[in-house]
């Protein structure tokens, strides 16, 4: 047997030989005079030695004279005689061999019954496996059909219970845009009722126009209250259908899902890439539902929805009627209240058309006086850049040297020039302050006269004015919750 990585003809396995010195005596290579060889990378393996061949056998005495023929032959038998005796005998070599020839055909027969039965098994589990896969492909594809008739089911129920909401959400926006369009009739009924407390004198009087404005008033807060109270009713079984839609929306992403999911089970191949080891997930069981409930847990969904949309169509038709209702029982008080003020407005109006008449004449007298004061302040301004020339000519003339500074001619015109200017600047200015103070009585006989005048016709401007606000009232659309 040779070691790993060496020969039984190398140098380090037998003793060196020389051709001057005769050989040393045979000695037996044995484990404590063997240094075993080993490659790069393998641990340390000295506790261990085969059973057979282990030790080394010294070379034979043909193979020394061969190499060394000269030589003679040694005189004294080897002192290490007992290496002699760990060599095999040829019966030995003849067991193991047929020991090993034995062995082989026994583990050869064994290999070949276990790969008969190896392939026998592998061919039933396969074909178990396939059935077994086919079955839960079976299996998945019922149940994406009855995924499939409930998702159907679910989707019909929401898009009627979508639009019957819809009619509700549409009536109730109607009532409110009703309720608030009555909210302008009403602002305006009470703001006339509270314009016409400000009649003075005889004029303060509890006539036609003011019945028919209460009656007005009670009869729009009347409606308003109802329209109110059906909203809030409309917007409680809003929440009750808000809730049912969610409740089938739910029910439904969960479907879709868990449709995705079986779809995507149901493609999955053994050639998938997508498939991978999960050990230990069969053991896991996170299931809440059985068939039975899961299919009646959709079913109590939709009943639900179906007593939701029977609902909700009853309270659409009972706020259609309201509406109606409040439409014609509006017009017909508006239209009474606007004939007794138009009858009203009528009795003042020459006594308001004399006074204006007045008030017109005043303003434009204001006016020419206000005209008539700005060119007097344009005529001051305009004389004061002459009195300064002639005011620093007087200055720069006082600069004269000496003999030079005469009292000529034009030191006399300059003099009388400032005297002159200045008189001129003094009566202007009494002019403008004369001008301001007629400016002033003009303003207070104006304030007196629209004073006259708001005393007059203090009850025609209310009820004009309340006329004019009452031009606005909605039309019976409007009225009905059409925007």
């Amino acid at each position: 047997m040779e070691f790993l990585g060496t020969t039984q003809t190398a140098s380090y396995c037998s003793p060196r030989r020389t051709c001057l010195f005769p050989d040393p005596a045979p000695t037996s290579i044995t484990q404590d005079s063997y240094q075993s060889y080993f490659l790069p990378g393998y641990h340390y393996l000295s506790s261990w030695r085969p059973s057979l061949f282990c030790k080394g056998s010294s070379v034979p005495p043909g193979a020394d004279e061969r190499l060394a023929p000269a030589r003679r032959p040694p005189t004294v038998l080897p002192s290490l005689r007992s290496a002699l005796h760990a060599r095999y005998s040829p019966h030995d070599w003849h067991q193991a061999n047929v020991a090993q020839l034995t062995g082989s055909e026994a583990s050869r027969r064994w290999a070949g019954k276990l790969n008969s039965d190896s392939m026998r098994l592998m061919q039933d589990k396969d074909q178990l496996t396939y059935q077994m896969q086919e079955g839960s492909r079976r299996n998945l594809g019922q149940r994406l059909s009855s995924l499939d008739f409930w998702r159907a089911e679910l989707v019909y129920e929401l898009d009627y219970l979508l639009t019957e909401s819809q009619a509700l959400e549409t009536a109730k926006k109607r009532l409110e845009c009703a309720a608030d369009e009555m909210q302008g009739p009403l602002k305006t009924a009470l703001e006339c009722l509270y314009n016409r407390e400000k009649r003075m004198g005889i004029d303060l009087v509890h006539d036609d126009v003011e019945k028919c404005l209460i009656k007005e008033v009670d009869l729009l807060k009347d409606w308003q209250a109802k329209m109110r109270k059906l909203a809030e009713r409309i917007n409680q079984q809003l929440g009750i259908n808000r809730d049912v839609q969610h409740a089938l929306e739910q029910d439904l992403s969960d479907k879709n899902s868990a449709h995705f999911i079986d779809e995507k089970c149901f493609n999955l191949r053994n050639t998938s890439d997508s498939i991978n080891f999960y050990h230990g997930v069969e053991k896991i069981d996170g299931t809440v539902s059985v068939p039975e409930t899961w299919a009646k847990f959709s079913e109590d969904n939709i009943r639900s929805s179906q007593h939701a949309r029977a609902n909700s169509v009853r309270l659409h038709n009972e706020t259609e009627a309201a509406l109606e209702t409040a439409s014609e029982e509006t017009w017909s008080r508006y239209t009474s209240t606007n004939l007794a003020f138009n009858k009203r407005i009528s009795e003042v109006a020459d006594a308001k058309n004399k006074l204006q008449a007045q008030l017109a004449k005043t303003l434009q007298e204001i006016f020419q006086t206000e005209n008539t004061i700005m060119l007097l302040e344009r005529s001051i301004m305009a004389k004061e850049s002459p009195l300064k020339v002639a005011q620093t000519r007087l200055e720069e003339r006082t600069k004269r040297p000496n003999i030079e500074l005469c009292r000529d001619a034009p030191q006399f015109q300059l003099v009388n020039e400032v005297f002159t200017i200045d008189d001129t600047l003094q009566t202007l200015k009494q002019r403008l302050r004369e001008a301001h103070d007629t400016l002033q009585m003009l303003v207070l006989n104006k304030s007196k006269l629209e004073h006259e005048l708001s005393v007059k016709t203090n009850s025609f401007i209310i009820d004009k004015k309340c006329m004019d606000m009452r031009k606005t009232f909605p039309s019976s659309p409007r009225l009905v919750g059409y925007v």
